[in-house]
């Protein structure tokens, strides 16, 4: 079960990070429900049919988080949920480091999985949630050719620039409570800068086997 949750939710949110919106008034204009039945349109298509990222390019998905992730990713959001209660007694220096590592984190773990998408398709079930929401939850299922259908629901908030996402669920678990067991035991033990210096390093050890990598090809 922790296997197929971890690929996933690596299939999710790296496919999440080739897709941008076509602009800020568009962004604000579109709805939940809209946004993320596009861009689940755009992932699939974008992975299936760019030869780079279907080789494992990872560079070119790196490109693309610099520039297009930010837009409809709310990181500030998912890190606090994921730090839980220690977020407010951090300065906002440290939050913001943790926010950058966090960030970069997930964008080294989960953009080699582009290449994972072959031929899924999405289905999406009817949204619950009235016009006046700040919040909402968008469930869809990923259908494949082998296996059952995958659960797959976003929550998103609507922020004066339009919906983000700021939590994925895959198969009933969310992805910040992925993170929140290992960030509270590091905080306990270590406090912010701790978990900061934990996530660095990382961070750092996944940068030098990337730059391997693609030394490599």
């Amino acid at each position: 079960m922790k296997r197929t949750l971890t690929k996933f939710f690596n299939l999710v949110f790296a496919s999440l990070l080739i897709t941008g919106l076509a602009s800020g008034a568009a962004q604000a204009q579109e709805g939940p429900d809209a946004l993320v039945k596009r861009l689940s349109q755009e992932i699939l298509d974008t992975a299936k049919n760019d030869k780079d990222i279907q080789a494992g390019n990872q560079k070119k998905v790196y490109d693309m988080v610099e520039s297009k992730i930010l837009p409809y990713i709310d990181f500030p959001r998912m890190t606090s949920l994921a730090a839980g209660k220690s977020w407010k007694d951090a300065t906002p220096a440290q939050q913001k480091q943790l926010t950058n590592e966090f960030r970069t984190l997930l964008v080294f773990t989960y953009s080699g999985a582009i290449s994972q998408v072959k031929d899924q398709r999405v289905e999406f079930k009817p949204m619950r949630a009235d016009a006046a929401d700040t919040e909402v939850e968008v469930r869809t299922q990923v259908i494949q050719s082998r296996g059952e259908p995958i659960v797959l629901n976003y929550r998103l908030e609507k922020l004066p620039a339009g919906w983000k996402i700021f939590d994925i669920n895959v198969l009933g678990a969310w992805l910040v409570e992925t993170y929140k067991g290992s960030f509270s035991a590091e905080i306990s033990k270590s406090g912010i800068d701790g978990l900061i210096q934990t996530l660095a390093e990382k961070n750092k050890k996944l940068a030098a086997s990337s730059a391997a990598k693609s030394a490599a090809k």
